[in-house]
């Protein structure tokens, strides 16, 4: 395929304009004509399996795609810390805004396997306390499946703070991760569910030096992510439920 390097530079910067317009909503009309109009002069037909371009650092410049997000006068997104990472650290409601969202992509092995680690930085807003920078990384590994599409799976995660000077404030607001919580009937279903589907093995307290708190998924379910644009610059993807995400290299 021919690529015309001046046509993808422009559909590029349409689509940089309608993401800044639309607060980074890839379901806006002028969002998707954009994307349509780049995949049109996509220069990469397996992209999946292009591991030079796939591996990198990438950023998310759409909107977070994380459920139950408010959209704050800033232009930043703000969620409960329960919705970042499956319910499993403590305290599950505390509200955070999403500083930005980062994709390190990198070999595992020697194989075609990747990770596909979904790094969120926030900073926590809390009126009974001082803001903490902090930083949650849901661990995944990812691997074609085909052409165009990854087989994905997470694997874990880990909350951590940002900044250690923070530390002794940290531990006051993240230290009770093992300590018996005061769930609702539903909520204990769906934990014993999901500690029987997936495996899931919950924080078991905070590593006091580094006030780090980890939990383990061993039998994750496997997603898939179809890839719509790759280049030197831009990554485009669209998960299972239709959500389209949009990053940069950095």
């Amino acid at each position: 395929m021919v690529v015309d390097t001046g046509k993808c530079a422009e559909a590029k910067i349409a689509l940089r304009q309608a993401l800044a317009v639309s607060n980074g909503n890839t379901k806006d009309q002028a969002v998707i004509a954009a994307i349509e109009n780049l995949q049109a002069v996509n220069p990469q037909t397996a992209p999946a399996r292009n591991n030079t371009l796939m591996d990198g650092r990438w950023l998310l410049i759409s909107a977070p795609n994380f459920p139950g997000g408010e959209l704050l006068p800033n232009g930043k997104f703000a969620y409960t810390l329960g919705r970042l990472a499956f319910n499993m650290f403590e305290p599950t409601k505390l509200k955070l805004v999403i500083d930005r969202v980062l994709q390190p992509v990198l070999p595992v092995g020697n194989g075609e396997q990747r990770t596909h680690d979904i790094v969120v930085e926030f900073t926590t807003i809390d009126e009974s306390s001082a803001p903490l920078s902090g930083v949650v990384r849901n661990l995944g590994v990812c691997q074609p499946a085909s052409d165009t599409v990854l087989q994905v799976k997470f694997t874990g995660g880990v909350l951590a703070p940002q900044n250690l000077n923070q530390i002794d404030a940290w531990r006051g607001v993240f230290g009770q991760q093992s300590q018996p919580k005061q769930r609702t009937f539903k909520e204990h279903l769906m934990s014993v569910f999901l500690r029987l589907m997936f495996g899931l093995v919950p924080p078991q307290g905070m590593n006091n030096t580094t006030g780090e708190v980890a939990f383990t998924m061993e039998r994750s379910p496997k997603g898939r992510l179809s890839i719509l644009y790759l280049d030197e610059e831009l990554r485009i993807t669209r998960g299972e439920k239709g959500t389209v995400l949009v990053c940069e290299r950095i």
